[in-house]
């Protein structure tokens, strides 16, 4: 990767042949950029896009090697705020444009060095898949990387052994459809086969029966682009289980994401695919000064400021993007889709109430929208499924007659149909039944003499995925792409699965079983443990329990200065922690006490076991890390409590809180941000943390819990760990600690090696593989402290 420098000579870049440590991702900015902006106010320029003017790094308007100008700001309907550093021209004169002819023979030996050791490496990944593989092709998006990375692959490889795929999701930019046809003449003209993907389901149908994608709810990319690529090339080679190799323009600069990529991946992106990523490592400067001495296509979208060619509406854009997308595709005359349309869904959809035009505004502008988890934000959300352990038996409740579940319990297990009201299947070599029973518009699945052994709590998580599935598919075909066999195939809506069906299971391997389930899925408040209001509108402050452990179990008779329900939650509160029993202070309490009530550890280790309480298990599985919430947010969170019991388990997490700053902070389950008033504290928001230095025996102690509480099930992924959409009477350590993916890892890694007699792990398959010794316990970990 070359290090560039700014050239005042030709108004561009010049690179260098030193390493670059760190790339600025630097763009061109033509005059239409300088336009929307409002630049046409301070400066002269002509309206000639044949060159750009200057050049962006992040918000920074650089002309000749001088930053000239700042923009501060912008969301979808507000325009960045413009600060004037320079004058780029003495005396206001037009701005020069850049020599891009000067500027690419200056740097042509460098940017050739680079191409062809891409193209060597291009030609080497060839030579070496080509006898094994059934297809290659160039993953095209219309892209400045996409465009670079067919420009290598074409002067690498014959042009009749590779194809172009275009990956139509109907959201894509104006700009980017005329840019497709530009490249599907270059293709013909050069014997190259030009492809388009593109779902049968209208994007705008989709957004109104998922609900509009979301930053953790990305259910279009699958819907819209991997799976329709999947099922064409299947459909060409004639071939449900063809091997591929897509060659893709993902660049590592682009985003942290990608900067972990590796050059080549297999089964990633699309299962049983590789994909080869030849352009990782070039970073923009080095892309733009190549596209330019190439004379490549340029999407119009990158002369118009957006710094992407995406969707048009994307959970992922920046608000300056959203702004640039926003005064750019709000509307055409040519029938092609806008912003406006799918800005409209989002209005329609969303469950939130606004009081006036301007908060509808406010919302856009924030775009609240992009945050959603679950179905609770949404107008459109159904609860079409419910499930039940009852005793010895799972119920679960479908709310439809489909028959579609005869479809896809062949993913499960061969089965026979006794009657109307009974199917018999095995699972793991045991025989078993479900019992189904249609009533008034839904259908009740009983599945007697179930219980929790390994085995059967996969099964009871395999016949929940299914049982989603017939409440809430559409026929996206999402699982038809999953499976690598070629056996489940979707029409009009309706699921048909061979009898030939491996059981693999990979069709299960979907957000919450079903994307429409997940992306409606609404979060529950565990009845199970209790009334969620268990410590009032008091709460307990920090300095009860402080005088608590003081005295332990003679707190109760001494005297002290708590009051008779200040006594009812402290009492609730030591029960949940598990620092008490009904004989009084615990082993437990025993333990925290030795470590300190003040240390961070000792509520490490107390927040795990309240995690298993309703009052924190709700808390913990409902506020997000990172997001601000206001009081009222927070009440709304509450929808199905009364106004009552909203207000006190607010005003109870306040107290908790504030009066406990090493829960609150150093653990991070909340930072408040308050007043005092009168003497009293008033909440203005509160934030969840990620807790910066976990003690790793804490995390130990977590996965013991998570393992007893999801029915001593000790073998687990690290996926499994990091999604927090698995409805399980288990609580992760990384959704009660907010413990990120590489942390998590490291902590893994240790306790592995410093306590093998607890844990080990193996590190391959992205670490799918995590187990707990089954001889060992919770309370065996607590010997450690």
């Amino acid at each position: 990767m070359y290090s560039y420098t700014w050239d005042f000579e030709t108004g561009g870049l010049l690179l260098n042949s030193s390493p670059l440590q760190f790339s600025k991702e630097p763009r061109p900015v033509y005059y239409q950029e300088l336009d929307i902006l409002g630049f046409d106010r301070f400066w002269k320029y002509a309206k000639d896009d044949s060159a750009p003017y200057m050049w962006a790094e992040a918000n920074n308007y650089y002309y000749r090697g001088k930053l000239v100008a700042q923009t501060k700001g912008g969301a979808s309907f507000i325009a960045p705020q413009i600060e004037l550093l320079e004058l780029p021209e003495p005396e206001g004169k037009p701005l020069k444009l850049v020599d891009l002819e000067l500027m690419t023979s200056k740097n042509w030996q460098l940017i050739e060095a680079r191409a062809q050791e891409t193209i060597k490496d291009i030609y080497n990944f060839y030579l070496k898949k080509k006898d094994n593989v059934d297809v290659f092709y160039v993953a095209f998006s219309g892209g400045k990387d996409s465009v670079l990375a067919l420009d290598l692959v074409q002067r690498a490889l014959p042009h009749s052994d590779f194809k172009v795929l275009f990956g139509d999701t109907g959201m894509e930019f104006p700009d980017t459809y005329s840019l497709i046809e530009h490249i599907k003449r270059y293709c013909s003209s050069e014997g190259i086969d030009f492809i388009t993907a593109k779902s049968e389901f209208n994007p705008i149908d989709t957004w109104k029966k998922f609900g509009p994608p979301a930053q953790r709810m990305r259910w279009c990319c699958s819907v819209h682009k991997t799976t329709p690529q999947i099922i064409l090339l299947r459909q060409l080679l004639n071939n449900p289980e063809f091997k591929g190799v897509a060659f893709t323009g993902i660049r590592a600069d682009e985003s942290v994401a990608r900067s972990s990529y590796d050059f080549i991946s297999y089964g990633k992106k699309i299962k049983g695919q590789y994909s080869f990523h030849p352009v990782l490592e070039w970073n923009s400067a080095e892309l733009f000064v190549y596209t330019y001495a190439h004379n490549l296509f340029i999407n119009d979208a990158y002369k118009k400021g957006n710094s992407r060619a995406g969707c048009l509406v994307c959970p992922l854009a920046g608000y300056k993007n959203m702004f640039f997308k926003e005064q750019c595709y709000s509307c055409n005359d040519k029938g092609l889709p806008t912003t406006t349309m799918f800005n409209d869904i989002i209005m329609q959809t969303t469950s939130k109430r606004f009081s006036s035009a301007e908060a509808e505004l406010q919302f856009m502008n924030i775009a609240g929208w992009k945050a959603r988890r679950s179905g609770r934000e949404l107008s459109i959300a159904e609860n079409l499924f419910s499930d039940y352990d009852e005793g010895d038996s799972l119920k679960c409740v479908v709310g439809n007659e489909s028959d579609a579940w005869k479809e896809w319990l062949k993913t499960i297990s061969n089965y026979n149909i006794i009657s109307d009201s009974e199917v018999s299947f095995d699972w793991e070599g045991f025989p078993y039944k479900m019992l189904v029973t249609r009533n008034n518009g839904s259908t009740t699945f009983i599945i007697p003499e179930i219980g929790n052994s390994k085995q059967e709590i996969q099964l009871k998580k395999a016949l929940k995925i299914i049982l989603k599935k017939t409440a809430y598919c559409i026929g996206c075909h999402v699982c038809e792409a999953n499976c690598p066999h070629g056996y489940i195939h979707m029409q009009e809506g309706q699921v048909f699965i061979d009898n030939s069906c491996k059981k693999c299971r990979l069709c299960h391997e979907i957000d919450n079983g079903c994307l429409v389930a997940n992306s409606h899925r609404l979060p529950k408040i565990d009845k199970k443990m209790g009334s969620i209001n268990r410590y009032g509108n008091m709460g307990i402050e920090y300095d009860w329990i402080k005088q608590y452990f003081k005295t332990k179990d003679d707190f109760w008779s001494s005297a002290h200065s708590l009051g008779s329900n200040m006594i009812k939650n402290l009492k609730a509160f030591l029960s949940d922690s598990e620092i008490t029993t009904k004989k009084g202070f615990s082993n437990f309490g025993s333990i925290i006490d030795e470590i300190g009530v003040d240390s961070p550890i000792a509520w490490g280790l107390i927040l795990t076991n309240l995690a298993y309480s309703a009052e924190f298990n709700w808390w913990i599985k409902n506020i997000e890390f990172g997001n601000i919430y206001t009081a009222e947010d927070l009440k709304e969170l509450l929808s199905e409590e009364s106004d009552n019991v909203k207000t006190h388990i607010v005003s109870a997490f306040k107290n908790i809180l504030i009066s406990n700053t090493v829960l609150a902070n150093e653990i991070g389950l909340g930072v408040c941000d308050y007043y005092i008033k009168s003497g009293k504290r008033y909440l203005n928001s509160v934030t969840r943390k990620e807790w910066q230095s976990p003690d790793s025996r804490v995390i130990l102690y977590a996965l013991y819990k998570f393992a007893e509480s999801c029915g001593n099930y000790y073998q687990f992924s690290l996926s499994r760990l990091l999604d927090d959409s698995v409805d399980s009477d288990g609580v992760s350590p990384t959704q009660i600690f907010g413990i990120n993916q590489e942390s998590m890892i490291g902590i893994l890694k240790g306790l592995s090696i410093n306590y093998p007699e607890y844990i080990s792990v193996s590190f391959t398959h992205d670490l799918e593989n995590i187990s707990l010794r089954e001889d060992k316990s919770s309370e065996e970990v607590l010997k450690l402290f």
